[in-house]
């Protein structure tokens, strides 16, 4: 678990890619990026799933924010991010959501 932030120059904007690898993401054939960026819609665009099994996307977030979100794996087990900002008690289960901040 991964992700890589580049901010753009023209805008305060930053690209954010996320990566669950195929081992974290447990062999799941569908993972879904869920978070504040996306109104946490757990029926949101899958992740891309790469050849070798890993997931990865991309997200345009307003910079100088922090948005906490957990990747959904074949629409029934959330996992986090361990390599996340930050973690903060979810609102809505006991389990904790990642944090990126860009």
């Amino acid at each position: 678990m991964s992700f890589k932030k580049q901010y753009l120059k023209s805008k305060p904007v930053c690209k954010v890619t996320f990566k669950l690898t195929k081992e974290e993401a447990r062999n799941a054939e569908l993972v879904r990026l869920v978070g504040d960026f996306n109104n946490w819609d757990t029926s949101s665009a899958p992740m891309k799933k790469l050849k070798n099994g890993d997931f990865t996307s991309t997200v345009n977030l307003d910079a100088d924010s922090e948005y906490e979100f957990r990747y959904l794996l074949n629409d029934k087990e959330w996992e986090n991010d361990w390599a996340a900002d930050q973690y903060v008690p979810s609102d809505v289960s006991l389990e904790d959501n990642s944090v990126v901040r860009v």
